[in-house]
């Protein structure tokens, strides 16, 4: 379920979206998702490192620079997007349950 949240963001950080709204045609709302989910999936291996993603930061990068013109197919954007939501949602429910064990010792 997507929930609405307003956020406020400096002009050069509008300016980044933007660009990979229009090279992915992507919405402004799914382009802040997957920066949000690539942030985690950045942080949570180096936070636990016993956690293992199945989809890397570096990975994420390579998929998306295959096509040397920065246009790949709406299907695979939507694959990757897929895989990069789950293995964030893992990550996260990794990291809550971490934390939730730290709290109670």
């Amino acid at each position: 379920m997507l929930k609405r949240y307003q956020v406020l963001l400096p002009d050069w950080l509008e300016d980044n979206i933007k660009l990979f709204v229009e090279k992915y045609d992507l919405s402004f709302s799914e382009v802040i998702r997957a920066e949000i989910c690539s942030a985690i999936l950045a942080t949570v291996p180096k936070q636990f490192p016993e956690f293992k993603s199945r989809i890397t930061h570096d990975e994420i990068v390579k998929l998306l620079k295959g096509n040397p013109k920065g246009h790949t197919e709406r299907e695979k954007i939507h694959r990757i997007l897929s895989k990069i939501y789950f293995e964030a949602r893992k990550a996260v429910e990794y990291r809550l349950e971490k934390e939730k064990a730290l709290k109670k010792k």
